[in-house]
């Protein structure tokens, strides 16, 4: 099962990046023997727009323009829920086996993002209640994929 991520925002040379780097590789390389993976990052530009509403709407449409939408969406978002490492696993699991072809991510710019891209989410997930730069989310997403991959394969890496 392919896994898409798209992100409002441009990753910027620098540890952030390094990090994410890292765990998507490890992910890509531990995914193989369980039907995980490849792992492709799509940026996409910040919105132009004067408006916080104008700059969501257009970030939106270019993020569902990249998206197939007869794959399962995970939108990060604060407001979402907050499963444990295992539960998250579990569900990416269960969608593989259900013979999904992708699981699509999507993470919002700096405003946010539009309620059009939360209607179309399979789950609504959050990393906590607090407002993190999309770069610190890239990172945190990449851990947890590779995590999930580490889980789903019985590797040690988790401990719970």
């Amino acid at each position: 099962m392919r896994i898409v991520v798209a992100a409002v925002g441009r990753m910027k040379d620098g540890p952030e990046r390094e990090l994410a780097a890292r765990y998507l590789e490890r992910a890509e390389q531990a995914g193989r023997a369980i039907s995980l993976g490849p792992f492709d990052i799509r940026e996409i530009p910040e919105s132009r727009s004067r408006r916080p509403e104008d700059r969501k709407r257009d970030e939106a449409q270019a993020i569902l323009a990249l998206l197939d939408s007869s794959s399962p969406l995970i939108v990060l978002d604060e407001r979402g829920k907050s499963p444990s490492s295992t539960e998250f696993s579990a569900r990416i699991g269960r969608w593989r086996d259900e013979g999904a072809s992708a699981l699509q991510f999507a993470i919002g710019g700096a405003d946010g993002l539009d309620e059009t891209v939360r209607a179309r989410a399979a789950m609504v997930l959050s990393f906590g209640g607090l407002t993190m730069p999309h770069q610190l989310v890239r990172v945190l997403l990449a851990e947890q994929l590779y995590r999930t991959t580490t889980i789903l394969s019985g590797h040690p890496y988790h401990r719970e």
